[in-house]
């Protein structure tokens, strides 16, 4: 295993920090909203011309179409050496398109500069400081490996389209690395696994004056369904359930004959999964005339940090320490990303190697530029611990 030379890496790095930050505003300032299928097919064509514009015309490309959602594009480039890494990160944005207009997009914070933007901390900065990490590793001359970039397009409604590829890409690779933002500055080891429940009620109409005996309220019942689901949660768990949408009914004056909720669920282990799947399914409500149907959909599972992606942290920290930043911290967070899959397949992983800022899906999200060039060469060091399989770095 050949660690890049970090004094000159991190030189570099800042000395091109910015024609990187110049790249990472080229993505933010075209908008990809998760839902805007135009919008996600001409921003993907923009990363892509980018990649090629830094890295040249990768060995092999492939578009998987994404159907209703955004298209995955890989792209891989033959390394040097055995070496093979999955730098994984998604294009589409929380934002409606049309954010951008008004956008504030320069500040600062206690005499320090932000760059804020739709989609600029989750996750464009990452997508950007991906690209440049590979291109800084292979202009330093020493070994790299093959390295395949997956960006996808549907990540923040639950990689439906992308799932798939993102497992079998990982599967291929000795370690994913995964771009998105940092847990201020920490790599992210732990993830929650979350999945968005669809509670259905359906009662019996009536009028609501005339007849209210005759009628069993759907809407009562989803009422009494989401405060008994409440209940379930375990924080000290790490376990959270919300109901964060509710509809039905059709008139004020009628008995509601059907209702919906849509309930976010998040849990830290395979066990508190198990265990929220029996508990909501034992739920009863007073009236037995509404039934109440349960739509289980888990879209992620937990990560947690195996050994083998504790040995991939050991290498990070090896190459912050080496490039003067001391320890990296890493931290469990309760959010899910696309590391939450290849962690399933007990594949090594590390998440959060992309930009240090805050805010994710709020209207102030940002990232602090100053920190452009590190996390740069973090990810292109680590690129050269890597050139062997992880299973040889030693």
């Amino acid at each position: 295993m050949t660690a890049l030379p970090a004094a000159a890496l991190t030189a570099r790095a800042q000395d091109v920090s910015p024609e990187i930050v110049t790249d990472i505003l080229t993505l933010v300032r075209h908008e990809t909203s998760s839902y805007d299928l135009p919008g996600l097919a001409a921003g993907l064509d923009l990363l892509h011309s980018l990649t090629v514009h830094r890295l040249g015309r990768p060995d092999h490309a492939q578009r998987h179409p994404g159907g209703e959602c955004g298209d995955t594009l890989t792209l891989t480039y033959t390394g040097t050496r055995a070496g093979h890494i999955a730098l994984v990160g998604h294009y589409d944005t929380v934002w409606p398109t049309g954010a951008l207009a008004g956008w504030e997009q320069e500040g600062s914070d206690d005499g320090r500069d932000k760059l804020s933007g739709p989609g600029i901390f989750d996750m464009k900065t990452g997508l950007v400081q991906g690209i440049w990490a590979l291109k800084l590793a292979r202009e330093s001359g020493v070994p790299v490996p093959t390295v395949t970039f997956l960006f996808n397009g549907d990540e923040e409604i639950g990689s439906p389209s992308s799932r798939p590829v993102i497992e079998e890409v990982a599967q291929k690779a000795d370690a994913t690395l995964v771009l998105e933002p940092t847990a201020h500055g920490a790599v992210k080891t732990a993830r929650k696994g979350c999945g968005i429940f669809r509670v259905t009620a359906t009662g019996v109409e009536a009028h609501a004056g005339l007849a209210p005996q005759d009628g069993a309220s759907a809407i009562t019942a989803l009422a009494e369904f989401v405060v008994a689901a409440a209940a379930v949660a375990a924080p000290g768990k790490g376990t959270t359930i919300n109901t964060g949408l509710i509809k039905g009914g059709s008139g004020t004056n009628v008995v509601a004959g059907q209702a919906t909720a849509s309930i976010d669920i998040r849990v830290s282990s395979e066990a508190e999964r198990l265990r929220v799947d029996d508990a909501l399914d034992a739920i009863r409500v007073s009236d037995r005339r509404v039934r109440i149907e349960i739509d289980h959909a888990w879209n992620r599972p937990p990560m947690t940090l195996t050994a083998s992606s504790a040995r991939l942290l050991d290498l990070a920290r090896e190459v912050t320490r080496e490039q003067g930043r001391g320890d990296l911290p890493d931290a469990a967070v309760g959010g899910a990303s696309d590391a939450n899959f290849v962690a399933a397949l007990g594949l090594p992983v590390l998440c959060g190697m992309g930009a240090v800022g805050d805010n994710a899906h709020a209207r102030g999200e940002f990232i602090y530029p100053d920190t452009v060039p590190a996390q740069t060469s973090l990810v292109a060091g680590l690129l050269g611990r890597l050139a062997e399989p992880l299973r040889d770095c030693a």
